[in-house]
């Protein structure tokens, strides 16, 4: 039962380099196939001295032992995909050809020349022997416009010499071509018999370990029994949300983040179900009492908002109904535009206070924010200048004045305008808890 239930997996196989920065080569190959939801296996090809500025040296792995690592994985664990990076000397390319052909593998070529960072990571002399032995037992090759005109021969400017150069590698025995497209506007060229562009867009961030991520991704996609366009596609899209989460850590270039997105979309599911469990604290325990005559609302932010489309609020706002709290409709990101400026306005002085609510004014709500020992600070918007928005105004104007983000702000109100309390916390469920203890503080009923 146990052996079936492991095998569900799909497991690939990565035949590459070690970057000592953790940018490229296997490191970025096994964080592809994790965040891509496949088990990742890897037989080591070389060692590199390597860091965000470039490969400073490198030192290749006996044939010998990448023969033992390669019969280790494959006699105990089922590989769907292999693929291959830096094979760096034809010894290594014969060895690594020999294995796949005898294993019969599915492969995926990224013919690794030279590092994103700076470095040669192919000899001259394998060049020719890649051509020759491993070519014609590839599934797909991945190579971008300088390694295709490195295999072709052809100079390419534009798609129209990518497509020409395409068809010169799959000549010499590739099953399937893919000339990535970093340098011909985010359109990857595939060529399988047929022509297929694979529309990308050229997105800002850094792309150390982009190919090797790529490569990879087709890999695990493949290895899951995606067909090859398909595999593509899905593969542009992981390389593009991983360039765009990519964060510097060097003086050189910034590795792609393949779990930035999973990471993200992660935040966004934990900020909904935060804000949900503070609704349930409001509608359950907060006093009407506390819900001005214009509603209230709760919001939160993930890290590093920047737009209201960043911020979960109760769609439609909170209102009293029969004496108690209760939600016009559910949670959603962009909710509130109102409620969400005070959160993103606070995290411009504390990225940590993400979460916001506004409750009624009155001097016994203001007593009981006191009694709790919160941090209390106030604008007027009688100094309001024109042409602002009030909350962005209103609470850095607070905020300015206290010399650090209160637990709470609040104004008088003004002509047509009520007078607001807005509670501040770390996340919704904090905040809603403060609502709960003022109300109870004020002697309010649910």
């Amino acid at each position: 039962m146990y052996a079936n239930h492991f095998y569900l997996m799909p497991t690939a196989l990565t035949i590459a380099g070690v970057d000592s920065g953790g940018g490229a080569g296997i490191a970025a190959d096994i964080k592809t196939f994790a965040a891509l939801g496949v088990h990742g296996t890897c037989v080591i090809t070389s060692l590199t001295a390597q860091n965000t500025r470039g490969v400073l040296n490198s030192f290749d792995i006996p044939v010998e032992f990448i023969e033992e690592q390669f019969k280790a994985v494959a006699s105990d664990i089922r590989i769907d995909c292999a693929k291959t990076g830096m094979l760096s000397s034809p010894d290594i390319v014969r060895t690594v050809a020999g294995l796949v052909r005898k294993e019969k593998l599915p492969l995926v070529i990224d013919p690794v020349m030279a590092a994103e960072a700076g470095g040669e990571l192919l000899k001259d002399n394998a060049v020719e022997v890649l051509v020759e032995e491993l070519l014609p037992l590839c599934t797909v090759i991945t190579p971008n416009i300088f390694e295709a005109e490195r295999l072709s021969g052809f100079k390419i400017r534009d798609i129209n010499d990518a497509k020409r150069a395409a068809r010169k590698i799959h000549d010499l025995g590739a099953k399937a071509v893919i000339v990535t497209g970093g340098h011909l506007a985010g359109t990857d060229v595939l060529y399988d018999g047929n022509y297929t562009y694979i529309v990308g867009e050229l997105v800002k961030g850094g792309t150390h370990g982009s190919g090797c991520t790529h490569s990879a991704a087709i890999t695990a996609e493949l290895a899951k029994g995606v067909p090859l366009i398909e595999a593509a596609r899905r593969a542009k899209k992981f390389v593009e949300r991983a360039i765009l989460a990519s964060v510097k850590i060097g003086g050189g270039a910034a590795p792609v983040n393949q779990f930035g997105s999973t990471l993200a979309e992660a935040e966004r599911f934990h900020v909904l179900k935060n804000v949900e469990e503070a609704l349930v604290l409001i509608e359950s325990n907060m006093a009407a009492e506390l819900i001005p005559e214009v509603g209230c609302n709760i919001a939160m932010a993930i890290s590093g908002a920047y737009s209201v489309q960043d911020v979960a609020a109760v769609s439609g706002r909170i209102v009293r109904l029969k004496g108690a709290a209760h939600a016009v409709e559910c949670v959603a990101f962009g909710a509130s535009s109102h409620i969400a400026r005070i959160a993103l306005t606070a995290m411009q002085h504390d990225s940590s206070m993400k979460a916001a609510m506004n409750i009624r004014y009155s001097e016994e709500a203001l007593a009981a924010c006191s009694g709790l020992g919160l941090n209390i600070a106030s604008f007027s918007r009688d100094e309001e200048p024109q042409g602002v928005s009030t909350m962005e105004w209103g609470v850095n104007e607070a905020i300015k004045s206290e010399g650090r983000v209160p637990d709470v702000i609040y104004d008088t109100g003004g002509v047509g305008k009520e007078a607001m309390i807005r509670l501040l916390g770390r996340d919704s469920v904090e905040v809603a808890r403060r609502a709960v203890e003022i109300g109870g503080m004020m002697g309010g009923t649910r």
